[in-house]
């Protein structure tokens, strides 16, 4: 496990590699006075700087079976706004690393259509930013009271969602709704697999998941890491 959020604190399982070895985000915000985005950014930016010394460094141990995962900050505008993480994974494959995008959304933030075309948008935009093999994971599916609400949207048909649109928003909207409902439609990337961290069935699931996308454990000579952004809670 390899952490990328300068501003965690707390982990429940052991991280092998810590950007806050490198930079943290308490150090910036009170050396520099920065806010916690405009200083996070700033994490990153200092990171992409450090590539070829502090991670090279970190990474020049790890033999070519390894499986690493490196777990990011929840930030969207690094996946979609600033070429940070775009410059990150460019390095990764320079390095001859498999690399693929593991996208997390909250569960509960998918309550309905209008909050379903919101993160399907930020997904795809951290797909395009990326330019990666992307899986979307629909996390913390234990916690939800109502799971037949979520599991409408893991496969929707674009009719299904432009009609829910359409009863939600006036009528000026209709011809953007057709538009959104039309491009999740196209972009059939855009699909969520559940995460229920009570079922190991569930999690079996989307390793498989991942591990097919990168052809895990099908040549042993390949290096693989993986690579995952989450939703901003």
């Amino acid at each position: 496990m390899v952490n990328l959020d300068p501003a965690a604190e707390h982990f429940s399982y052991p991280v092998s590699t810590d950007i806050r070895e490198l930079i943290s985000l308490d150090d910036v915000m009170e050396e520099l006075g920065m806010g916690p985005n405009g200083g996070l950014i700033y994490c990153m930016e200092h990171l992409e700087d450090n590539l070829d010394d502090w991670l090279d460094e970190q990474l020049e141990n790890y033999l070519d079976d390894d499986y690493l995962v490196f777990d990011c900050p929840g930030q969207i505008e690094l996946f979609t706004h600033v070429p940070v993480l775009r410059n990150f994974v460019e390095y990764l494959k320079r390095k001859n690393f498999t690399v693929c995008a593991v996208y997390l959304l909250d569960s509960q933030f998918v309550s309905d259509v209008t909050k379903y075309i919101s993160g399907c948008m930020a997904s795809l935009s951290a797909m395009i930013q990326l330019e990666l093999p992307h899986i979307n994971i629909l996390s913390k599916m234990d916690l939800v009271s109502n799971k037949k609400d979520v599991e409408d949207y893991l496969n929707p048909e674009a009719q299904v969602l432009l009609s829910q649109l359409n009863r939600q928003m006036a009528p000026r909207f209709h011809k953007l709704n057709k538009a959104l409902a039309e491009l999740v439609d196209d972009y059939n990337m855009v699909n969520f697999i559940p995460l229920d961290l009570r079922k190991e069935s569930s999690i079996q699931y989307v390793l498989s998941n991942i591990d097919n996308c990168i052809q895990y454990g099908e040549d042993a000579d390949v290096k693989v890491r993986d690579f995952i952004p989450e939703d901003d809670d």
